[in-house]
């Protein structure tokens, strides 16, 4: 039996080991869950929503515990931490007050006099493939639409992270959740396979890398099962001559910079018109060297480390590999020790086409910045990318900006703001970011049956 352990990236230190589940205990929870759903999916919206609100109250009556959990799992800053633990909350309260509107019946008039409707019912199991980098949120933002549509949960986590996994089990445990309705399952990427392939699971969504989205996806459509993909992002954060350019520097770190840069949505590819360019590198650099590095527990720390040492050597190499091509490097660099997380944030210009740093996303704190000379050349190269997940506009002409967003090849563009994920917009990519959409109305859509009822 595999063991799974958690450990302080910050500190090395092994803080806990579980046992991964045996096919027997496998077998009971996929046995209690299909239990569960023939009696949740008759249960109405007024209930489940006393429980989604049930579960928003759990969240935010512990969220400094579990926010201590994260940070000590996988190296993330408290303050990000406890916001995370906050959105959580604010996702499962939007579900709960908005799912009955949302999966309402639609009445359709037909042209011969006759009339339709589309119900919308749920469909099972779901199995959900969470990543480390967010370990509550992303979790949060599949169970809370997923549930308040009357289907049921199993999650399998990163291997990184298992005491997030079974603390958000215990969370709608906590809520008065029935037995089997969201339940956290210890197993390794082989089990997972297998786990899709049972008849018992309807759905798979995964979020994380290409290479195990391009398998979950197989596996998933090898079988005939409905698979939502969130993956990779390399976004671009376009800044235009007549942006606010302070403002726009200023957010260009957070957006490069929150998760310490392991995020999908990060702005990772800093486009930057030449009118402008040496001005806004400035003050990015200036911004972006200021920041403070120290254990994740600590108020001061603006960031702590990567969430394991391998991501941190892989990180390097890409960067090693894109000086070696001819980038020119602004600031950071340096090597990691050898079985360490901790990374000196980096920013690297003149990146040419055949390094890394430019096809590849970079995920952590390393930023690439391009120069263009106009907005023409800056959504061309926006768009010479592999992925299409999210990508920022700066410029004080809206009407220009909104415009100039309909040609972007991305599954979000935010206009003066950094990309981020909101409980009341659809997200999710284009191209090798994935697809299918999570949050809104598109999100709670995704694991239904949208059936056609004729009413003759």
């Amino acid at each position: 039996m595999a063991v799974i352990k958690s450990i302080n990236p910050y500190s090395g230190e092994l803080l806990k080991e579980f046992n991964s589940l045996s096919e027997e205990d496998i077998e009971k929870k996929l046995s209690v869950g299909t239990v569960a759903f023939s009696s949740w999916k008759e249960i109405d919206f007024a209930k489940r929503a006393e429980l989604m609100n049930n579960a928003a109250t759990v969240l935010k009556e512990n969220r400094e515990k579990y926010a201590r959990i994260i940070s000590l799992e996988m190296g993330k800053i408290r303050r990000e931490s406890l916001a995370e633990v906050d959105k959580c909350a604010l996702v499962c309260r939007y579900y709960a007050e908005k799912s009955e509107k949302l999966l309402k019946d639609e009445p359709v008039d037909l042209p011969n006099g006759k009339k339709a409707k589309v119900i919308h019912q749920p469909l099972g199991i779901i199995l959900a493939v969470m990543p480390w980098n967010f370990p509550f949120w992303q979790v949060f933002r599949f169970a809370a639409p997923t549930l308040m549509a009357g289907n049921v949960g199993v999650l399998k986590h990163a291997s990184n992270v298992p005491q997030c996994s079974l603390a958000i089990e215990e969370v709608f445990i906590e809520a008065g959740f029935p037995e089997g309705i969201f339940q956290s399952l210890l197993i390794d990427s082989e089990t997972t396979t297998k786990l899709i392939e049972d008849q018992r699971i309807k759905a798979v969504t995964l979020t994380g890398s290409e290479k195990a989205g391009s398998s979950v996806a197989s596996a998933a459509g090898k079988h005939i099962k409905k698979s939502l993909l969130e993956l990779g992002g390399s976004d671009p954060f376009i800044v235009l001559k007549d942006a606010d350019i302070k403002k726009a520097a200023e957010t260009a770190v957070k957006a490069r910079m929150i998760n310490f840069g392991q995020s999908c949505i990060a702005a990772k590819r800093f486009i930057v018109v030449e009118e402008i360019y040496e001005k806004f590198l400035t003050l990015f650099a200036e911004n972006f060297k200021s920041l403070k590095q120290g254990d994740p527990m600590e108020e001061g720390s603006d960031f702590a480390c990567m969430a394991r040492p391998d991501l941190a050597e892989d990180l390097y190499n890409q960067v090693s590999k894109s000086l070696k091509s001819g980038a020119t490097l602004i600031c950071g660099g340096e090597k990691p020790e050898k079985d360490s997380a901790l990374f000196s944030p980096t920013i690297l210009a003149d990146v040419p086409t055949t390094a890394p740093a430019y096809y590849e996303e970079l995920f952590g704190p390393v930023a690439t910045i391009f120069k263009v000379k106009n907005e023409e050349d800056a959504i061309a190269l926006a768009n010479d990318s592999e992925f299409g997940l999210g990508a920022s506009i700066w410029c004080e002409d809206i009407e220009k900006a909104s415009g100039l967003a309909g040609k972007i090849e991305s599954g979000a563009v935010f206009i003066n703001a950094m990309v981020a994920s909101d409980p009341h917009l659809p997200f999710g990519g284009i191209k090798k970011s994935g697809y299918g959409r999570e949050l809104g109305r598109y999100g709670i859509l995704e694991f239904v049956n949208s059936k056609t009822v004729y009413l003759g």
